[in-house]
């Protein structure tokens, strides 16, 4: 079994996104995707000798290559060569393969571990710990699970992993409305119903949010709609528990009111909610070192007192947004009250009403309906009372001018706003205005070769630099253009 190099440093991997393999601080080039595919498939039978004739099946179907016990034996070469002092990792027995690492060198076995504790710990009635350790066991994806890797296997595996993920989701959002942060739950809860639409489960906690929160109306509508929903695409009738909540609903049963959970940690102040509205950050960014750390450096600025305002500007496709939620995830340690965010689709025929923002904003910072007064001026002043005294960040997307992000920003001290739009926001006074160009032609290919892989681009880089000129340098084209490809072996 792979261990202690004679540096303190043990291989690890990561199977809950894209598949890599790391000793310290180094990332390893496991190769091209059906490569990363071999080593998936190992890693996720838990050490246990896989056949070839089961590793030819899983990586290639009913319809393998007629040289794939070859590439087989090539791929595993190259592994070996990748983990260099630790290459006895990967072990032949049995005319197969398995990996032998130690414990807790995979994502998916921490993942599993923080779950068993939550288990644990919401049994013995600590429900706010286990909601924690339910979100440090999210927080060990990285994206997509298996991303971009080819083979059935691969695809059943993935499956597997989002529906895994999904549940737990679940669970947390459960145990969110046990400790009341039912109005937090429910934005959150609005997109996943929209995201996954027959999964009655999230509908069933999208009602009790909705009711906890005063909502009695919005919550009869998401039965309704799930009724009809069920009917048009299945012909079946919503689960007894859906039915059963709508019931309870109709009849105001008290015993749907939120239940009296003790919080015995220790807290600075008064709790509120501490919405974390990011969207995730993409696994292979690339490039744009100088844009990050003068970004960074403007958040971090806002620490100290002021409120920093940063717009980034650029044509579609450049990576505005990409580069804004990187840039937000690296700061989030300075924003602790929490992070909002909105696409204020400005590019399009239907910009957001700011009106409309600040109600979701009020929302997700915990202000029931009732007390959300009418008018954009209202609104806003409301939002700069509630952020008074509090560090948080609100990333601002696809905006179509200042006119439309005035209101949203927060105007306090030690929070912060950061904006992307096509247009350059001069009429923001006092913002520290970006101008995003396309990517270098370096960085584009580094792009490119992160998605399409190594062995690929190495073979044919005159062609690969062609295809990145061709897509502009645009990092949205690059990336489309090199998925097609990654899907497309034989182009």
């Amino acid at each position: 079994m792979a261990g202690d190099t004679g540096h303190g440093q043990q291989l690890r991997f990561t199977v809950l996104g894209p598949v890599r393999a790391r000793r310290g601080g180094e990332l390893l080039n496991t190769g091209s995707p059906q490569q990363r595919a071999l080593l998936a498939a190992l890693l996720l039978r838990g050490g246990r000798t896989a056949t070839a004739p089961e590793l030819v099946d899983a990586l290639w179907g009913e319809e393998p290559p007629h040289a794939a016990l070859a590439a087989l034996r090539t791929y595993a070469s190259r592994l070996r060569k990748a983990f260099g002092p630790d290459a006895d990792a990967l072990v032949s027995e049995s005319g197969g393969y398995a990996i032998r690492i130690g414990l807790g060198c995979l994502d998916i076995d921490r993942a599993e571990h923080l779950v068993a504790e939550a288990e644990k710990t919401r049994a013995s009635g600590d429900r706010h710990r286990a909601r924690d350790l339910i979100n440090e066991a999210l927080g060990v994806w990285d994206g997509e699970p298996l991303a971009g890797l080819p083979g059935p296997y691969a695809e059943t595996q993935r499956t597997r992993l989002e529906e895994w993920r999904l549940s737990l989701i679940e669970t947390r959002l459960d145990l969110d409305l046990e400790v009341g942060s039912h109005a937090e739950a429910v934005s959150e809860l609005t997109a996943l119903t929209a995201a996954h639409p027959l999964r009655e489960r999230l509908r069933e906690l999208l009602m009790l949010a909705l009711y906890r929160s005063g909502r009695q109306a919005e919550a009869l509508a998401v039965y309704a709609d799930t009724r009809r929903l069920l009917a048009d695409e299945l012909g079946v009738d919503p689960c007894p528990e859906l039915s059963e909540l709508q019931q309870r609903i109709l009849n105001a049963d008290a015993d749907l009111a939120l239940p009296f959970v003790p919080d015995d940690r220790p807290c600075a102040g008064p709790a509120f909610i501490r919405p974390a509205q990011l969207p995730a950050t993409v696994s292979d960014f690339t490039g744009r070192a100088a844009f990050v750390d003068e970004l960074g450096d403007q958040l971090a600025t806002c620490s100290g007192g002021v409120m920093a305002v940063s717009a980034v500007a650029g044509i579609g496709g450049v990576g505005k947004t990409t580069l804004a939620v990187h840039v937000a995830h690296a700061a989030r340690h300075h924003f602790p009250d929490g992070q909002l965010y909105v696409d204020l689709q400005g590019a399009g025929p239907l910009p957001a009403e700011p009106e409309a923002v600040l109600g979701s904003f009020l929302r997700a910072l915990g202000i029931p309906d009732s007390a959300i007064p009418e008018g954009v001026q209202e609104r806003s002043a409301l939002f700069r009372s509630t952020l008074d005294g509090r560090r948080v960040l609100a990333l601002l997307d696809n905006a179509r001018d200042a006119a439309q992000v005035r209101p949203l920003l927060p105007g306090t001290e030690g929070c912060a706003a950061l904006v992307t739009s096509r247009t350059r926001m001069v009429g923001l006074a006092g913002a520290h205005l970006v101008d995003l160009d396309v990517m270098s032609p370096d960085e584009a290919l580094v792009l490119f070769t992160r998605i399409v892989g190594a062995e690929r681009v190495e073979a044919e880089r005159d062609a690969a630099m062609d295809v990145v000129a061709a897509c502009g340098f645009l990092p949205l084209a690059i990336r489309i253009a090199a998925s097609r490809l990654a899907a497309r072996r034989t182009w």
